[in-house]
């Protein structure tokens, strides 16, 4: 069993202006209700790392899925580059994740486990993972997620085996609320996915906002598979809030314009966009409509000249989330089957936090190689941040980008913050 995160501390960075700052609880969900992992046999390494990718071609993550794939093609390239893995180069099998909900993912696990799979980075829904978990982890492989944030993996029985390059939404929760507040809302609405991320992080920023002195109004959570939420929305304009939070995928193209119907849209009403749905909207909605809306997503501020590798890797970018994460998470695991001298799962999972933190910094795999090469310990320090491991598996620090939709429904960077959990 992996323990809960207790706190976290947290520090503006590159700062527009000053937030409200505060200890947030690890506020975990209990997992006793929870299916746990079946004892696995231990996966044995073939002597070349199979990297499997578990990510949204499909669905209403899809927009997170190009650049997911190219942070991990990126990687791949950059490993090969350099020697690839225990003197061979890095194999990858590609599969779909699917949407939010988990409908395509077991039968994509059961294609990456039979091309012998070391590793599946992916998926990028919690909800997703979570239906996939024990059949990866069973398998003896490791699975590692670029942007799973539920809370739900802090605690969860994974043999070890399960890590993120995203933090958990004990981190989203804290900074989000803060902001709310700070931006001088009292009574605020939350409408939010109903599944493990929706309410994960829904539960985070209503403990921010009542703990510091905000009320929350109403907390609506809506079926994945809705195709309306006139219901939901109506228990928001019955609130009367002054901010709204909506927490949700893609279905924010749907969910909008029924705000604007109710006369609680972004012009009326101060909106709050996540991770989840911070996207591209300049050709989903009129000019205009997301002018103001704020958004928070992890990640640390994307350096001009990784922006433009991944740009080379796949030239129809258009969003950058979790690129970074994903191709951290492919570089940590190809440094752990080095120091483990051993491209099994099992034995490679015991590495990923060792040459995470504690050592020797480097930035690059070709730099870290040579050093573990020379018997040094390491510690890797990635595009997406400082990606130091603890024993939940997850960042023991990471930063939220603060956003702000411009006319033409796109969202520039305000400020970011940096947190550390303990």
């Amino acid at each position: 069993m992996k323990r809960s995160t207790q706190t976290i501390r947290l520090a503006a960075v590159v700062a527009a202006s000053a937030l409200v700052l505060a200890a947030c609880g690890g506020g975990s969900d209990s997992d006793g209700d929870k299916p746990k992992a079946s004892d696995a046999p231990a996966a044995k390494g073939d002597g070349v790392l199979t990297v499997g990718t578990l990510l949204p071609s499909t669905g209403d993550l899809a927009f997170l899925g190009p650049p997911e794939f190219a942070g991990v093609d990126l990687a791949v390239k950059d490993i090969n580059d350099a020697g690839g893995v225990l003197g061979k180069p890095v194999v990858q099998s590609k599969a779909d994740s699917g949407d939010g909900t988990p409908k395509i993912a077991p039968g994509s696990v059961d294609k990456l486990l039979a091309a012998k799979a070391d590793v599946i980075i992916g998926a990028a829904s919690s909800s997703v993972s979570l239906s996939v978990i024990d059949k990866i982890v069973g398998a003896g492989v490791v699975e590692f997620s670029p942007a799973n944030t539920s809370t739900a993996f802090d605690t969860y029985d994974d043999k070890g085996l399960y890590f993120r390059t995203a933090p958990s939404d004990v981190l989203q929760g804290n900074v989000l609320g803060n902001l709310v507040l700070k931006d001088g809302a009292k009574n605020v609405a939350i409408i939010a996915r109903q599944e493990a991320y929706g309410e994960a992080l829904a539960d985070n920023v209503e403990k921010t906002i009542k703990d510091q002195g905000g009320t929350v109004a109403a907390k609506v959570l809506y079926s994945v598979d809705a195709t309306s939420y006139t219901s939901e929305i109506q228990k928001i304009k019955d609130a009367k809030p002054d901010a709204i939070v909506v927490i949700s995928f893609n279905e924010a193209t749907k969910i909008i314009p029924g705000l604007e119907a109710a006369g609680i849209g972004p012009k009326d009403v101060k909106t709050y966009f996540v991770d989840g749905n911070t996207a591209d909207y300049s050709k989903d909605f009129p000019k205009g409509t997301l002018k103001g809306v704020k958004a928070t997503y992890p990640g640390a501020q994307l350096k001009d000249d990784f922006k433009a590798r991944l740009l080379e890797t796949n030239p129809k970018l258009k969003d950058f989330t979790y690129g970074p994460e994903s191709y951290d998470a492919t570089i940590l695991t190809a440094l752990a089957a080095e120091a483990a001298k051993s491209d099994d799962g099992v034995a490679l999972s015991k590495k990923i936090q060792e040459v995470s933190e504690g050592g020797e910094k480097c930035t690059t795999y070709a730099d870290c190689l040579a050093l573990l090469k020379d018997g040094k310990d390491i510690d890797y320090d990635g595009v997406s941040g400082p990606v130091d491991m603890n024993d939940t598996g997850s960042p023991s620090k990471a930063t939220i980008g603060i956003f702000q939709y411009d006319d033409n429904n796109q969202y520039k960077n305000l400020e970011y913050v940096t947190g550390v959990v303990e």
